[in-house]
């Protein structure tokens, strides 16, 4: 379990987060951080953590085109679908029928779907009684004729981070949430996510994978390293896994949207070992060979 930064409203807001650890067959402790914030199923007896139990469901509505009802000054639409939790889109009111809408691109196998609700002009602070969100989402093959998802309509559940699994997988390029009642504040989202799998093509592996460190037999700052990496065109992101045995990489970060990340988590006089994947809506290309950084 790890407290993650939030840092918007309050000095110390922060999410928790909570991936499977434990010690591999030479008793090295590890923790499997990889696609953490995407649908994982639950540890079964036995289960390989090492390897993770990542369902292989993708953001599918990463930066795409969104529409909305009505937009609070700066509180831009794109906010809720660029993957950060620090940004957020508002409506200008919590009215009843305030929406919200994302693209996919393509018609897309939908499987689950996350709301991240906002705070804008909340009235209160902390937890409450009585709190609750409700809503309804609609999917649409041609943004005209819509059906029903999820009706949340009747909930009444504290739920600000609602996420959905399908009974079954849904076909839809389009998807809408529509607001019935917020508990307070308005009708606000800092994300939107939509995950499944895209009828496209997965992106290639990622080539000209470097990893630029200062020489140990140099006076230089040695605890931190620039990655680098060739644009690959059809990624969403990437995920670097960097440990300091080439068969045990179990850390790792993932970079949206750059082909460059300056890592500041190395031990001064230790070798470590990184690697690479790019993925997008599609799915997850296969790793770069491991390289070296002594």
């Amino acid at each position: 379990v790890s407290t993650i930064i939030l840092n918007q409203k309050n000095n110390f807001e922060r999410r928790l987060g909570i991936w499977p650890a434990g010690f591999d067959k030479d008793d090295v402790m590890y923790c499997n951080t990889a696609y953490g914030d995407y649908p994982t199923y639950l540890p079964q007896k036995n289960a390989d953590h090492v390897k993770g139990l990542f369902t292989g469901w993708m953001v599918l509505n990463y930066n795409k085109p969104v529409q909305t009802s009505s937009t609070l000054g700066g509180y831009s639409p794109n906010y809720a679908v660029d993957e950060d939790m620090k940004t957020y889109w508002s409506a200008k009111t919590a009215n009843k029928g305030e929406w919200f809408q994302t693209d996919l691109g393509e018609v897309s196998t939908i499987h689950a779907i996350q709301i991240n609700y906002a705070d804008q002009d909340a009235e209160f602070m902390g937890k409450s009684e009585g709190v609750f969100h409700q809503y309804k989402i609609y999917g649409s093959m041609d943004g005209k004729k819509w059906s029903v998802l999820v009706d949340k309509s009747n909930n009444k559940t504290d739920v600000p981070h609602d996420y959905i699994e399908l009974k079954q997988p849904e076909k839809a390029r389009y998807l809408k949430i529509e607001n019935i009642k917020m508990p307070t504040g308005k009708f606000a989202l800092s994300g939107f996510r939509v995950f499944g799998k895209g009828a496209g093509e997965k992106p290639a592996p990622v080539e000209d994978f470097i990893v630029l460190r200062s020489s140990p037999k140099k006076f230089g700052e040695r605890r931190n390293s620039w990655l680098r990496w060739k644009q690959n065109d059809l990624a969403d992101g990437y995920v670097i896994y960097f440990g300091k045995s080439a068969d045990k990489l179990y850390g790792s970060i993932m970079v949206y949207g750059a082909n460059e990340y300056y890592f500041s988590g190395m031990d001064r006089t230790d070798t470590y070992y990184f690697q690479i994947e790019a993925f997008n809506n599609n799915g997850i290309s296969e790793r770069s060979a491991v390289v070296k950084s002594e």
